[in-house]
């Protein structure tokens, strides 16, 4: 079993893990964790504003997810036709396409958001 982190997990899971519900923790301590080419669109787009995770994305992402050796999952045609079939229960297109990886690439996807969470029991936190 793999699972996918919205950017919130990732980021805490590699840079402030106490952050993490103990429920997340265990489970990315027990299983493959896979971080989405999404993930690091989300932080390139946010950074700079106040509430940005990361100041620098692309050197965070080169330290923490590349050297680290975590598979990156691409966003491919199939994830966007599985995105296309989702209902409409969250507005941000970050966790949508994320949902829509983790159902297509049948996955667990670990997020705090109860928005996302609505989407079924392959959400954990």
């Amino acid at each position: 079993m793999k699972v996918l982190t919205d950017t919130h997990a990732l980021v805490w899971a590699l840079s402030d893990s106490k952050r993490l519900s103990d429920t997340a923790r265990e489970l990315l301590s027990t299983v493959e964790v896979v971080a989405s080419t999404a993930n690091l669109w989300e932080l390139v787009l946010k950074s700079g504003r106040k509430n940005s995770l990361i100041e620098d994305p692309n050197s965070w992402w080169e330290e923490f997810v590349v050297r680290s050796g975590i598979e990156i999952l691409p966003i491919r045609p199939n994830h966007v036709i599985a995105l296309a079939g989702l209902p409409r229960l969250h507005a941000d297109p970050f966790d949508r396409i994320l949902v829509a990886q983790a159902t297509y690439e049948n996955c667990l996807l670990v997020s705090c958001d109860a928005q996302v969470a609505r989407y079924g029991e392959f959400v954990r936190w």
